[in-house]
């Protein structure tokens, strides 16, 4: 689950600068024995510095190929099943919390994964200063914290600013495919990618599940629920 801020202090977006509510809290998870033996043998190769300047894509894959952006992996069990079946891919992960990142990075050891790299930081500052316009092919954010109390619905990562500077970050024709399990969320998501005058909806309302996004332990048990599920998939306008 994301658990990237969708406002923080920003040097450069006027419509970002301002915004200091963050759509995600510190947890006190520690890392398992597994995990942080991941990090060690790992980390030094799959996860990236944060530096405020442009990512070079092809140097840190060491190929060039579609670039897709994902914003809070969680646990990175969805990230690394995409990435197998989509090796032609290179996917950069971002998520806060460091049992997360050992997890993913334990996938990546264990299924000898090269087309993944994350980093640990807030995701509006990556994505303003390490991502450069029209440069990414898709960004994947699914079931983000869904601040559920009315209260808090201010702290959601899906927010006009952030859209837009998501928006201008994708390549002409590029995608940004969303995802909840809560409908009040999933109707918050459809107003305001509907509102973002860059991005298209590529199907009437919400869009069926694309065959790429697996079904996860915990929406499959939600499902059996009755809950549903919510999928967004927009693309950025050409011309």
């Amino acid at each position: 689950m994301p658990d990237s801020p969708d406002e923080s202090t920003t040097a450069a977006d006027p419509a970002l600068r301002h915004r200091k509510i963050r759509s995600f809290v510190t947890r006190a998870g520690r890392a398992s024995k597994g995990q942080l033996r991941a990090l060690e043998a790992l980390g030094p190769e799959f996860c990236l510095p944060y530096t405020a300047a442009p990512l070079d894509w092809a140097q840190t894959f060491g190929r060039s190929a579609p670039r897709i952006l994902e914003i809070g992996f969680g646990m990175g069990v969805t990230t690394a099943e995409i990435a197998v079946l989509r090796p032609q891919d290179d996917f950069l992960g971002l998520e806060v919390h460091q049992p997360g990142v050992g997890a993913l990075l334990k996938l990546i050891g264990e299924q000898d994964l090269t087309n993944i790299r994350m980093m640990q930081h807030d995701a509006v500052e990556v994505v303003e200063h390490m991502i450069a316009p029209d440069t990414l092919d898709g960004i994947h954010i699914f079931f983000p914290d869904p601040w559920h109390k009315s209260r808090h619905h201010k702290r959601r990562l899906i927010q006009a600013p952030f859209v837009t500077l998501l928006a201008s970050r994708l390549r002409p024709g590029g995608y940004l495919h969303c995802a909840t399990d809560w409908e009040n969320y999933a109707e918050q998501m459809l107003e305001v990618l509907c509102a973002e005058a860059s991005l298209e909806n590529t199907a009437e309302g919400y869009a069926p599940r694309p065959a790429y996004r697996p079904v996860t332990k915990f929406e499959r048990r939600g499902i059996k629920l009755g809950h549903g599920v919510w999928d967004l998939l927009f693309n950025r306008r050409v011309g």
